[in-house]
């Protein structure tokens, strides 16, 4: 029988009445995911999504990739199938992880019944297949505490499976079923892994990144583009709205006082994002703030800018130090791009001494001077949308 994946399903588990629609739109996920690397089988038993190829011309290598970036899978291992007896058992055993058996210098066999009939229990199984194992390679020790390798053996509905160590799945929850967000991406690396940690609740993603050319220069926007790329490789594709800016920062500049400049240019940020995740049924705002590291995310700061929005604003990293939030820009592949020295419209007009602890008020009576809505008109009017996916290069309208 043909290698096949175990993927486990994490919190999916603990659902009630509607476990079966987060199975239904991981299952979904999967199959989507398995497109293109050939013909995939793909259901779910007992908490756990099966994936078979069909034919020899599967790509087995790059699904078994892919697999890891699947939200909702807490593991996954390579196993081989087999007859549910003790002697095709230990022959899969042997045939399958007989090679990593010969490198070992001790091992244990931990084993699972999930099919009731079979006739031994689980330490059952364990023992009879270690037994053999120990027969068969006479240099291993049996180390039932710490074993250098662990063969596993799992007895289920439609057939027994064999497998060595499982590998940590991506986590959380389904894309899809946790409704869409906006999330406000710059180029830096806080908000690609805002973005991560949202879609990681099962949240489906709209990107909004505001540019200011010519203060900020076209490599910026690519390198924006690169980092939603990066991120559907968890989440899938995703659009991403690139909003003209340099008309509301220069207005900005140019009519009101230097230290309200961050403050006010982040109001209108808030307004825009608002109303473009109206236009794709998102409902809510997701940004990269973090408690305390720069001047506007004070709580102060940050309450300014959260008025002139309704929808609720999700902050991810709101209580994390930054080398939290590095080690997840890591992990996930983004910090090498965020780094590339290419600004964005943040670091435009920056002032010398921003207002840390603003008055709404006082903001309102400074921001009166200014058209917000036709502002806000020019920016939408001037709105361009660019469709990325992880395996494919930007899909760009721009």
């Amino acid at each position: 029988m043909n290698e096949i994946f175990l993927m486990k399903l994490g919190e999916i588990v603990l659902k009630g009445q509607n476990k079966k629609q987060f199975e239904n739109k991981l299952r979904q996920n999967v199959r989507r995911r398995m497109k293109p690397f050939g013909e995939f089988d793909v259901y779910i038993l007992q908490s756990t999504v099966y994936v078979q190829p069909m034919n020899d011309s599967c790509d087995v290598e790059g699904a078994w990739e892919a697999c890891h970036y699947i939200f909702g899978v807490v593991s996954l291992c390579r196993c081989r199938p087999c007859q549910k007896d003790l002697d095709s058992i230990f022959q899969a055993v042997e045939a399958y992880l007989g090679d990593d058996l010969d490198c070992a210098q001790s091992f244990k066999v931990e084993s699972k019944r999930s099919d009731k009939s079979f006739p031994l229990t689980s330490i059952g199984i364990s023992q009879e297949i270690g037994g053999r194992l120990a027969e068969a390679h006479p240099h291993l020790k049996v180390d039932v505490h710490h074993p250098a390798y662990t063969v596993y053996v799992e007895v289920r509905d439609l057939a027994a499976y064999v497998h060595g160590p499982a590998e940590p799945g991506a986590g959380g929850l389904p894309t899809g079923v946790g409704g869409r967000a906006a999330v406000l991406l710059s180029g830096g690396i806080d908000s690609p892994v805002a973005a991560y940690m949202i879609a990681k609740r099962g949240v489906e993603l709209e990107c909004v990144h505001f540019f200011s050319y010519p203060y900020t220069s076209e490599q910026a926007k690519e390198k924006v583009l690169e980092l939603a790329r990066l991120v559907t490789r968890y989440c899938g594709r995703m659009t991403v709205n690139v909003v003209g800016f340099t008309a509301i920062q220069e207005a900005i500049r140019d009519k009101c006082p230097e230290e309200y400049f961050t403050l006010i240019m982040r109001r209108f940020m808030m307004r825009i994002s608002q109303r473009i995740a109206q236009m794709h049924g998102c409902k809510c705002l997701v940004t990269g703030e973090n408690l305390g590291q720069v001047a506007s995310q004070t709580m102060e700061a940050m309450g300014v800018t959260a008025a002139v929005v309704d929808l609720p604003i999700f902050t991810p990293l709101i209580g994390m130090d930054k080398e939290e939030i590095v080690t997840i820009a890591r992990r996930i592949g983004t910090l090498e791009t965020s780094i590339l020295p290419y600004e964005d419209c943040c670091t435009v007009f920056t002032p010398k001494h921003p207002k840390t602890k603003p008055n709404l008020k006082e903001v309102e009576r400074v921001e009166s001077v200014l058209d917000v809505e036709a502002l806000i008109a020019e920016a939408l009017e001037h709105t361009d949308k660019a469709t990325v996916r992880y395996d494919e290069s930007a899909d760009a309208e721009l």
